[in-house]
This record gives C-alpha cells, structure tokens and sequence, in this order.
C-alpha cells in the first residue's frame, strides 16, 4: 500500500467537470484520472488512520437511482467510512469543495433508535451527550442531522433535550476547504486529531444504540 501523500488538485478537478458532466461518457474518458487522484489517495489515507480507527469502507463512485428523480450515473464526492457500529461511525471525504470529516450515526432501526433516545432522555447519559456536542461545536464541527418536526412518541414536547429526541441521524462536520493544507499529506493528521475528538461521540452513540432490545 503507497503511503498518503496527498491529493492533487486533478482531484478536485475532476469533481468540478463531473458536476458540470456526469455521463457515462465523461467517465470512462476520465476513469484513470479518479483512480488515480481519488481512489487511491483515498484509499492511503484511511489505511494510514487503520491502526488506530478500524479498517475503512471506501464507497463505489456509482449512485442507486433505481428509486431517484435524479438519474445523474455518478456521485460527486468521493467517501470512505470506519463503523463502530450499525451506520455509525468516522467519515472522510473530498469533493470539488474540497475535504470534510465527520462522525455520528447515519440511520437505525426502530429499536436502535428508541435505545439512543432512551440515552438522550437520561438524567445523567442525556447532559453527557449535549456536553460532547457543545465542545464539539467550540472545536468548529457543526451538528446536523435529519429532525422530526414533532416530538418522538413517548416524550413531551417539554422535554429540556426535545431537540435532541427529534433527531433520527446525529453527526458532528467539519469542512476543510480546498487549500493546500486541505488536500496535502497534512490532512492525515488533521483527520487523524479530529477523529480522535470525535471519538467520545461516536462511543456514546454505539454504546447507546448496542443497549436495544
């Protein structure tokens, strides 16, 4: 395995004239390119962070439109994810935004779901969570995650953490940009200390959710 030194700026590139062109045709003109400047420094780069994180899935390029009104062939992005758990876990990322890194939980079943809520709503598991997030958003992550727009069955609307219960995905980002710095082999390290800072989330999380029924 070549060790990560970065990504060119073809990668960047390439996900530029992707947006503007993604065809079949554009791909297989330009297929060498993404191996090249996406997929294999993509690849370096989470097996460096392996040791420490766990072994990295490195998404296909090809987008599910089976059941989608955009039929455009290709994602625009280029991710890789370590799970710690069902949907929950690190990502990282590049696109022609440049690089982002994040953790949380993407999805969960029903019960999986209840059991986080569960520890959300908990007098002393709920307030360790919203302490996580806080240093997190002091850190510059931003907490999003899709939202009921009412309150989850089984809790007031009064609840003091309702906003948290509304969640049905909760992950920490952070975007680097698209500078030297943000697509050099200083990334490594810079995904390395922010996976390390996300780590307490994304063990409550997996914690939480392993404790359904």
């Amino acid at each position: 395995m070549d060790e990560f030194t970065g990504f060119p700026v073809s990668a960047l590139d390439f996900y530029d004239d992707l947006e503007v062109d993604n065809t079949r045709s554009f791909w297989e003109q330009h297929k060498a390119t993404y191996a090249e400047a996406v997929r294999a420094p993509m690849t370096a780069l989470v097996a460096a962070l392996e040791p420490e994180f766990g072994e990295a899935k490195v998404f296909r390029p090809y987008r599910d439109v089976r059941f989608a009104k955009d039929k455009t062939p290709y994602k625009t992005h280029q991710g890789a994810f370590v799970a710690a758990g069902p949907s929950t876990g690190w990502y990282v990322e590049i696109s022609a935004r440049g690089t982002r890194v994040g953790a949380g939980f993407y999805e969960a079943s029903g019960p999986r779901l209840a059991a986080i809520r569960a520890g959300m709503a908990h007098d002393l598991h709920g307030p360790r969570l919203e302490e996580l997030l806080a240093g997190l958003e002091r850190q510059g992550f931003e907490i999003s995650g899709d939202q009921l727009k009412t309150s989850p069955r089984g809790y007031a609307a009064d609840h003091p953490r309702i906003g948290l219960l509304r969640h049905k995905q909760l992950f920490a980002g952070k975007p680097y940009g698209f500078g030297s710095e943000a697509i050099g082999e200083e990334l490594l390290e810079q995904v390395r200390t922010d996976w390390r800072s996300l780590r307490p989330l994304v063990e409550w999380i997996a914690d939480h959710g392993d404790r359904a029924e």
